[in-house]
């Protein structure tokens, strides 16, 4: 059999993964048992598997998630007053499918932004597209883009993304053109793709935080129907992971200590 015309025209074909896959099989001789389909079966299944991988790798990169999160890690037990039975439902992804919404509010430090970025991050495991901002530099960016002529080709790519998710909303007062941009964002995602938002501000403060009650009604209008809430309680995981390395390293100290004492009475 003449291999190497075969992976050529393999590679021609960009069909890279399966090339290396033929010639893996013929290195091992246990796979002659197996018939022409399942070996076929088998070179398919590795180009598809290949190609799978490498899309899910460009999804994750393009969505640029600021934190590195998965559903998986997330700690149920501290008291959070996390929904366990409302994130397994999200972890399915239907809500984006079904071009729904989430808000994540609570206090600095209690893991909003984590778990947006592990909602974010199961949406692209999912073959969706996601998109990391934070609000105020999105924002910031967009009056720039007015500037440079990127504005249309920059609302076109938020538009276009499954999942965008807009982080630490209502930090800072919104002016005028800021709102107005902010509404035309939300117009565009409105029923056709999911945004997250995550905010140390209750939702029921959002209306007097964006400031201006026509806009205010348009934006929350479409972002807060059709929405799933978490509002997460507690103190700062920060804080408390602090605390916690604090307390470890006395102890190792304390035992320390306490080691070279014992080996100094036993030196006497």
């Amino acid at each position: 059999m003449l291999i190497n015309p075969i992976t050529h025209k393999l590679q021609q074909l960009r069909l890279h993964a399966m090339a290396k896959a033929l010639i893996e099989q013929l290195e091992q001789p246990t796979i002659t048992h197996l018939s022409f389909e399942e070996r076929l079966g088998l070179l398919v299944d590795v180009e598809v598997m290949t190609r799978e991988n490498r899309r899910l790798q460009t999804r994750l990169r393009n969505a640029r998630l600021q934190q590195s999160a998965c559903l998986e890690d997330i700690d149920y037990h501290s008291s959070r007053n996390l929904d366990k039975s409302l994130l397994a439902t999200l972890s399915q992804c239907q809500w984006v499918n079904s071009h729904h919404n989430i808000l994540i509010v609570g206090p600095c430090g209690t893991g909003k932004t984590f778990l947006a970025c592990a909602l974010a991050h199961k949406a692209c495991l999912h073959g969706y597209t996601a998109h990391y901002c934070r609000i105020s530099r999105l924002l910031g960016e967009l009056q720039l883009n007015k500037g440079d002529g990127q504005y249309g080709k920059r609302m076109s790519e938020l538009a276009k993304t499954d999942v965008l998710i807009l982080d630490d909303f209502g930090l800072s007062p919104l002016v005028d053109e800021q709102r107005r941009d902010l509404l035309e964002v939300l117009d565009d995602r409105h029923d056709k793709r999911s945004t997250i938002v995550t905010s140390q501000v209750p939702v029921k403060f959002w209306h007097e935080t964006i400031g201006h009650e026509t806009l205010a009604d348009a934006i929350l209008d479409r972002l807060v129907h059709n929405s799933h809430r978490l509002e997460i309680k507690g103190e700062s995981m920060r804080k408390t992971r602090s605390k916690e390395e604090k307390t470890k390293t006395n102890s190792k100290e304390g035992e320390k200590t306490l080691n070279e004492e014992t080996s100094g009475k036993n030196s006497i």
